[in-house]
């Protein structure tokens, strides 16, 4: 077993800045992604100080200075919400997810509607997406040819659950192998 990590000094602007820096070499990250980062690491210090009886009187400072940090990464380039919408609206679309579960991932990462919306419209067409989860579920044309009807159905609300609407559905599953994956290749170029 691990022993208990030792309660560091208590965070101050500096610390907190050098902190968002170390995430953000490592991860790409929104305006709200960072704040929730930097939030979380101030309570889990005060909550380790207050368990050793420490003074806690460093969290309102701390927790003060956060939005001016974010707003210092984002005024340096670092932090560039519609860049990461972009990129991660992309790799999502690619990847099979259809535009109505790329978009509750963007919502979920702190990304505006309007910001989430431009970058979807960007992105892949949704039938090409749906022909990505196909190929990763081996299913429609990249699955058995002739499936029996209730393994048709069953692929539909595969493509259903993962958000795509029934035409763009049955659209995916009837598609031509060749053309599917063609349309695949083009799409990842």
């Amino acid at each position: 077993m691990r022993p208990p990590r030792k309660l560091g000094p208590a965070p101050t602007e500096a610390r907190l800045r050098e902190a968002a820096l170390r995430h953000l070499s490592r991860f790409s990250a929104t305006e709200a992604g960072l704040r929730r980062v930097l939030t979380n690491k101030v309570r889990r210090w005060a909550t380790m100080a207050e368990a050793e009886g420490r003074d806690t009187a460093a969290v309102a400072p701390a927790l003060a200075a956060i939005p001016a940090i974010v707003a210092a990464m984002v005024g340096a380039g670092a932090v560039d919400d519609t860049a990461f919408a972009e990129a991660r609206a992309r790799r999502l679309l690619r990847g099979g997810r259809s535009r109505r579960a790329a978009a509750a991932h963007l919502a979920a990462k702190g990304i505006a509607v309007e910001t989430a919306s431009a970058a979807l419209d960007q992105g892949p067409d949704e039938r090409d997406a749906a022909l990505a989860l196909c190929k990763r579920r081996r299913i429609g044309p990249f699955g058995p040819p002739d499936p029996p009807p209730e393994l048709y159905m069953k692929w539909l609300g595969t493509l259903a659950r993962a958000g795509f609407a029934r035409d763009i559905a049955e659209a995916a599953l009837r598609r031509d192998p060749e053309e599917a994956a063609d349309r695949l290749i083009a799409m990842r170029q």
